[in-house]
């Protein structure tokens, strides 16, 4: 591979967010608690809690601007990325959203017309494509993916 092919395959723009949010770890931990507190020790319910636990941590959403398009991926549920081609977005827009009253919260939500990809926050890119469905990536650096959606698509 050239040098040319991989600047072409390089995003213009990458985030990757994880749940880091205490409330997330403090609610986990004070199941685990519980557990051990209020009763005779359930091994598998320690091991369903540390699933959970383990899964959570291994969350991650991958956002990419690159030369054809936006691409999104939540690992480990996609193991391959979600793209949004320029030809098939009508528009877009940086956007304060409500995650729970708008999505029902974090994570891979869906609502009628519309996806959202969210790990915290408040601040996404809402992308309205052409077939009428709209896609919601939520980033902590709104105006950056903003930005670098202008400069590739120009």
């Amino acid at each position: 591979m050239t040098t040319d092919s991989l600047m072409e395959t390089d995003p213009v723009f990458r985030e990757v967010q994880r749940f880091r949010q205490p409330w997330i770890w403090v609610l986990l931990g004070g199941i685990t608690l519980l557990m051990l507190v209020l009763g005779p020790i359930s091994w598998g319910g320690l091991v369903v809690v540390g699933a959970v636990a383990g899964f959570v941590y291994s969350l991650r959403l991958r956002t990419e601007v690159r030369t054809d398009g936006i691409y999104v991926k939540m690992w480990p549920l996609h193991w391959s990325f979600r793209r949004v081609l320029w030809s098939d977005i009508e528009r877009y827009e940086a956007k304060r959203y409500r995650p729970l009253r708008e999505f029902g919260g974090w994570g891979i939500r869906w609502a009628p017309g519309k996806i959202a990809y969210n790990v915290s926050g408040n601040q996404g890119v809402w992308i309205e494509r052409t077939n009428g469905r709209a896609v919601l990536v939520g980033t902590q650096r709104a105006e950056e993916f903003v930005t670098a959606i202008d400069e590739t698509v120009q």
